[in-house]
């Protein structure tokens, strides 16, 4: 069993995830869906491809090219890694359930257009969308023929995710790096296709349901809901968005203040400490790598201090109070955890501290002051001021951040994303609040 749903839903949904992606980063030109199949053929098929116009205000929508992944598809035993054959991409998403990266496809060895068609260059990432087996089959997962390959081992297997469809998006010439910035906005979006995907499924099969209970007006209401909680959800993923953003020039803004003053390792240092000691002791690996997952978290995000702080409580400090209560007796490794802790949220501190940034002259002091109060403002609502704010001051080029012209672009659309989604969710409100009040008699009239 794979995602079965409609194919305009599936296309529609396609279409907005390439969209969000297209909009939200600068760089990128062009996005691909495509839909993996049920196992084991687990068959590639091109849902849709668009491409961003020069000027960045309109999308195309279409498959131009001629493509073995365009309908009917590729099966998995034509796409798969095996000795003789170009390696692809696709087939390291599919099998790996990873991403894959062509920062420079001269050399990258998965760039099957280079290898065989003597095509241009094409910088591109490719993105798996990945479902829980749990959530897609329930508490039981049915016996299922995994895709197996070449040397007959079944691929998913030991992995609790099953592969639904794969997102490529395409860039300017070296604008992609492994693990940059854009990567980790499309990673945060496959999530939020598979979500969509799966709650379509789940829709799908509740439709079923009603309509064969002949229940015409839940049907409705459901649909209505639906339409919300989906509005609803992208409000929300553009305000992840956003705090990504933001965190990115935090760290940024950062790594500038606190160039040569001796701090700019502190927090690395901190980690590899707590690190080293969580090794040298005797735990279960599971529990060991969570918590080395969660230090080597803090070297990826950027948070205001006081959130830094309350990160570093819930889930660093509670993590390691069960591992020290499981080794009361060393109390040497106690005192190097606490004392890694405090130095580690010292760290979270330092990029706020007034001495620091007082002492930080390659700034004029207003334009210092009024960038200060932006970046160090802890914000759990989404603030449309507050982002107006932020886009002027990125306009000075006497910040002087290495990417801020292009965060200003990219807060100007994901706040014009932001607006588009409040609207939706006020409109739908409109029409559920009036089915609702006017228990589904009448006309229902459009939503202002």
């Amino acid at each position: 069993m794979a995602i079965s749903i409609d194919s305009e839903i599936l296309e529609s949904a396609c279409k907005d995830i390439i969209e969000t992606i297209l909009f939200a980063l600068p760089d990128s030109m062009k996005g691909t869906v495509y839909r993996i199949g049920s196992p084991p053929a687990s068959v590639v098929r091109r849902v849709t491809s668009g491409v961003i116009n020069e000027d960045r205000s309109g999308i195309s929508w279409g498959l131009p090219e001629a493509s073995d992944y365009n309908p009917p598809g590729k099966p998995w035993l034509s796409y798969r890694d095996e000795p003789g054959r170009p390696l692809e991409a696709m087939a390291w998403c599919v099998e790996k359930q990873r991403s894959w990266t062509a920062g420079d496809p001269q050399s990258d060895m998965r760039s099957v257009r280079l290898q065989v068609e003597g095509r241009e260059s094409d910088f591109h990432h490719m993105e798996p969308v990945l479902i829980r087996k749990k959530d897609l089959y329930g508490k039981e997962t049915p016996d299922i023929e995994y895709p197996k390959n070449f040397y007959n081992e079944p691929i998913w297997q030991n992995s609790p995710y099953v592969v639904v469809a794969v997102i490529k998006i395409h860039f300017k010439p070296y604008t992609i790096t492994m693990a940059g910035p854009q990567t980790k906005v499309i990673k945060k979006l496959s999530r939020a296709l598979g979500t969509e995907l799966l709650s379509y499924q789940l829709k799908q099969e509740s439709m079923e349901a009603m309509e064969r209970l002949s229940c015409d007006r839940l049907a409705s209401c459901n649909i209505l809901a639906d339409a919300l909680r989906n509005a609803v959800a992208k409000t929300g993923l553009v305000f992840s968005l956003i705090k990504l953003e933001l965190g990115f020039l935090r760290g940024q803004w950062e790594q500038a203040i606190l160039k040569g003053t001796g701090k700019e390792d502190m927090r690395s240092e901190a980690i590899n400490t707590l690190n080293e000691v969580l090794m040298q002791m005797e735990e279960d690996a599971d529990k060991r790598e969570k918590l080395i997952s969660m230090h080597n978290r803090l070297l990826e995000i950027s948070l205001p201090a006081e959130k830094g702080e309350q990160w570093v409580d819930r889930h660093i400090l509670k993590g390691w109070d069960e591992v020290l209560s499981r080794h009361a007796e060393d109390l040497h490794s106690r005192e190097k955890v606490l004392e890694g802790v405090e130095r580690l949220k010292q760290s979270l501190r330092a990029g706020a501290d007034p001495a620091t940034i007082a002492a930080y002259n390659d700034i004029p002091d207003q334009l210092k002051m009024q960038w200060v109060e932006l970046i160090t403002r802890q914000s759990d609502s989404l603030d449309m001021d507050l982002l107006d704010r932020f886009i002027e001051v990125l306009g000075d080029r006497n910040l002087a951040l290495p990417c801020q012209l292009k965060a200003q672009k990219s807060l100007k659309h994901l706040k014009a994303l932001a607006e588009s989604m409040c609207q939706l969710e006020n409109n739908t409100n409109t029409v559920l609040r009036e089915v609702l009040n006017g228990n589904g008699k009448g006309a229902v009239s459009s939503p202002p």
